[in-house]
């Protein structure tokens, strides 16, 4: 206790500062918004979604692991061992050891770390100031805070261990099929994701979509058709640049369950909102694992290529038609937002649904690129909220 009361009285404005900083949202919370930061400023990080996955996956772990130990240790917090100490901030409804933000600090500073090496002493830093704002902030010891960091360490090494395993990082050595109805490229993206290693399913083939019809059936020829009297006006239009921009892409949607959680209250209870977190993310991982099988698995040429009159919007993407990934990615996410937090399920249903949709406007999907990708999205988030509904939580 005496060296609490000595560090609270060297607090300055600069450690005010810094406590306040850390103390918005939940312990993960201002690591997410660094990320989306990243992605709103560069455009070029390649598999963003694997950044967030793994970061909100090791901030999860190391969250319920350091809730498990506050529990079993019951440390009452400083102000509840000695009254007469000042704090900064009202002291959480929990035990004190170890630290909550120092262990997510600790998880995210070493996933970040991984990802881009070059910054590591950058991000130990941070979170270093992390976990010391909430004893500045008279909410925790410093032997709380040291204990978090190293805890957050250790559980994203394992985190790291998986994203190393996950194929991710393997080279393509196949041909692009050609033949009627085929796409047409020589440097298809995203074509070992097949091969990655999902997060929940079972396989990436888990929820695969039928076959698309042929393309030169009546059905296609009737969608053709649709796409190609579709009358582009300003607000179709600007909906899909949005939803090709990195904040329709990645950040807006954190951005929505950050707000939820701010509104509901949700950001003081760290393992739900670290959950929050980690299905968004995991979600849209599986989610895009499994679009990328269903295309490689047709190879179904674009609109474009089926009919050189039609000029998209913007840049076709290098890869097969159907299904969409938008489709799939807005739809999963849309519906493990919804089931979190109930009261948006319907604004967030018409979200993902447009942002679906927007794909059609901008030429480059057919509807039945667009139906394919929801029904897939559902499939895979509803495996995730399955598996959510009996993982404690509740």
């Amino acid at each position: 206790m005496v060296q609490m009361r000595d560090l609270l009285a060297q607090k300055d404005p600069v450690a005010a500062d810094k406590i306040t900083f850390w103390d918005a949202g939940s312990p993960g919370y201002r690591w997410i918004d660094l990320v989306n930061n990243r992605i709103l400023e560069n455009q070029q990080i390649p598999n963003a979604h694997r950044v967030y996955t793994y970061l909100t996956m090791a901030m999860y772990d190391a969250t319920v692991a350091a809730w498990d130990a506050k529990y079993f240790y019951n440390r009452p917090r400083p102000s509840e061992a000695d009254a007469t100490l000042p704090t900064a901030l009202p002291p959480p409804r929990s035990p004190s050891y170890p630290s909550e933000h120092a262990a997510a600090a600790g998880a995210a500073a070493t996933v970040l770390s991984y990802f881009f090496p070059d910054e590591t002493s950058s991000f130990k830093a941070m979170a270093e100031e992390a976990a010391q704002s909430r004893v500045l902030a008279g909410l925790q010891f410093p032997s709380d805070s040291s204990a978090g960091l190293e805890l957050g360490r250790q559980v994203a090494e394992q985190v790291i261990a998986w994203a190393k395993a996950d194929g991710s990082d393997a080279a393509w050595t196949g041909t692009v099929p050609t033949g009627p109805c085929m796409w047409v490229g020589s440097k298809p993206a995203n074509v070992t994701m097949p091969n990655w290693k999902p997060i929940v399913l079972a396989a990436p083939d888990e929820f695969r979509p039928p076959a698309p019809p042929d393309c030169q059936s009546p059905a296609v020829k009737a969608e053709m058709d649709a796409i190609r009297q579709f009358e582009r006006k300003f607000p179709n239009s600007y909906k899909a640049f949005y939803w090709q921009s990195p904040s329709g892409l990645f950040t807006d949607w954190y951005d929505y369950a950050s707000k939820w959680m701010f509104e509901d209250k949700t950001d003081s209870n760290p393992p739900r909102a670290a959950r929050a977190y980690a299905m968004l993310a995991t979600v849209y991982y599986d989610a895009y694992i499994a679009s990328n099988d269903g295309k490689y698995a047709y190879w179904y040429l674009r609109p474009n290529m089926l009919d050189p009159s039609i000029i998209p919007l913007f840049t076709v993407p290098a890869h097969p038609s159907y299904p969409s990934n938008h489709s799939t990615l807005s739809t999963a996410r849309c519906e493990v937002l919804a089931y979190l937090f109930p009261d948006h399920a319907d604004f967030i249903r018409a979200v993902g649904k447009e942002a679906g949709d927007s794909r059609v406007w901008a030429g480059i999907h057919y509807q039945m690129d667009n139906q394919a990708g929801a029904a897939l999205g559902k499939a895979v988030a509803g495996k995730f909220i399955e598996r959510a509904k009996t993982d404690g939580a509740d």
